[in-house]
């Protein structure tokens, strides 16, 4: 299990990362009410253009009245492409009345998160 945090306060966000096998699964919680707002899987494939590179096929199910169905599948995706592995994505960011700001502080944060989580998968991958 690999788990990362990035920013304080309500603008903290948690990922957690399990290997089940060949697949991954990332659970993305943070802000002041974490929960489950969008679930996305994302299948590995030989992308359409050209055999040669990875591309993905993604599913979303956004729970209703939530908005993390973009970032859930964004996700998902950038994971799948470059670990070359099944992809299941969880997301749950809520802040009260958020602003712009407080949403992009969230969504940096989730970014800087995946980004090191990347890393860390294919520097494993020896």
């Amino acid at each position: 299990m690999i788990e990362i945090q990035k920013g304080t306060g309500k603008y903290r966000v948690t990922l957690i990362a399990v290997e089940s096998g060949e697949d991954i699964s990332v659970i993305i919680y943070g802000g002041e009410k974490p929960h489950i707002g969008a679930v996305s899987i994302s299948i590995a494939r030989p992308s359409l253009e050209n055999p040669d590179n990875i591309s993905s096929s993604t599913s979303v199910f956004t729970l209703i009245g939530h908005k993390e169905d973009v970032i859930a599948k964004e996700i998902a995706e950038s994971v799948t492409k470059t670990t070359k592995r099944n992809t299941v994505t969880i997301v749950g960011l809520h802040i009260d009345r958020a602003n712009k700001e407080d949403i992009d502080c969230l969504v940096n944060n989730t970014k800087e998160s995946v980004k090191q989580l990347q890393k860390m998968l294919t520097n494993n991958k020896s």
